[in-house]
């Protein structure tokens, strides 16, 4: 049976690590610019106990998010086994460009995916590179727009790819700087027989842009004396949280349920990684929905603890350590039914329903 597979895989992961004990001899404000008045050493164990995040990753300054995802697009290309001149899409998402260090300006012109295009060497004219800007969810929604294509006979292979270096857009007198990491992943997704009908079973996208809008945006330093011709990224956690934890388990019902799968066939779900302790609620919520008081031990393989929230390239670089036995205890077996969902700025989420081959 023909379907939509991800035959290679591969990420980027920067060599410099930011501990939570480096924040120490800053200073917090909260977005009313106040001081924080509680130790330091404090408020980032709050955060550990919270997010469950001890340290993250940075890209060196030599890279930016165009050179992070080329590099774990090779990875992926030489994981399928492809010449990268089959390539029919270049679909990269992320949501704020290549950054220079030291600066805050973004640079989308040209577009990232074509960047990338010229990085690989791809001489291919009929290779369509294109960007997706889609909040965290985005390489998710590639993953589905890539699918899409497939499945119409208007593509036979695409490589898709989430990247961001969000360190280059924090406020660092803000806590939820803390949260956010740079990072690529990328897979390449080709339309495959396979014996097992595996594949992408089924997807599920979600958009609500109403009051939802700006509960993650860009905004002014929470810091009195930056000004405010300088803006970071910012979010509401509180409305996040509480947007996620009531529609997310829909969404990711909603996909298994078209997708014509059990909630007891799921082996692993492979969710956006932007806080420990909510996305441990949301999949406790989603087997909730099934009448299941308790997720399966081992459900939900997670790297954030080590590598914080890359945004568009949490999900593709889970995949790929967990795929390639690189996080203890999560392996994946022929035949397994996954699950992968997220959620961001929009505010967005989607899930796809994945059988692995």
């Amino acid at each position: 049976m023909s379907n939509v597979v991800i035959t290679g895989t591969g990420c980027y992961i920067p060599p410099v690590i930011k501990k939570n004990s480096d924040f120490v001899p800053g200073k917090f404000y909260t977005e009313n610019n106040l001081p924080i008045n509680v130790p330091m050493p404090d408020v980032i164990e709050k955060f550990r106990a919270i997010t469950g995040i001890r340290e993250r990753r940075y890209a060196p300054e030599e890279f930016n998010a165009s050179k992070m995802a080329a590099q774990a697009a090779k990875s992926a290309i030489a994981d399928a086994g492809i010449d990268a001149e089959q390539i029919d899409q270049i679909i990269v998402a992320h949501n704020y460009g290549d950054i220079q260090p030291h600066t805050i300006q973004s640079d989308t012109v040209p577009s990232l995916a074509s960047r990338v295009k010229n990085l690989l060497g791809i001489r291919n004219s009929s290779c369509v590179p294109y960007d997706i800007l889609f909040g965290c969810p985005g390489w998710l929604q590639g993953l589905i727009q890539g699918y899409s294509y497939i499945k119409s006979g208007m593509a036979g292979t695409c490589l898709v790819i989430g990247t961001e270096t969000l360190s280059r857009v924090i406020d660092v007198h803000d806590r939820d700087s803390m949260i956010f990491s740079d990072g690529a992943g990328a897979c390449i997704i080709e339309n495959k027989e396979t014996a097992l009908s595996g594949g992408i079973l089924g997807t599920c996208t979600r958009s609500d842009s109403m009051e939802e809008l700006n509960f993650i945006n860009f905004n002014t330093s929470y810091a009195p004396e930056t000004g405010s011709d300088t803006r970071f990224i910012k979010m509401k956690g509180r409305k996040v949280y509480e947007y996620a934890l009531k529609y997310v388990p829909a969404a990711m019902k909603a996909c298994i349920d078209k997708s014509g799968v059990s909630i007891k066939e799921i082996k692993k779900i492979f969710i956006h990684q932007a806080n420990e302790k909510m996305d441990e609620a949301i999949v406790k919520a989603l087997y909730g929905l099934y009448g299941i008081e308790e997720a399966p031990e081992f459900i939900m393989p997670m790297c954030i603890q080590w590598l914080g929230n890359s945004s568009v390239a949490t999900i593709p670089t889970l995949y790929d350590l967990v795929r390639k036995g690189e996080i203890e205890d999560q392996h994946l077996n022929q035949g397994d039914v996954i699950l992968f969902a997220s959620v961001g700025a929009g505010m967005n989420i989607n899930a796809v329903c994945y059988k692995y081959v």
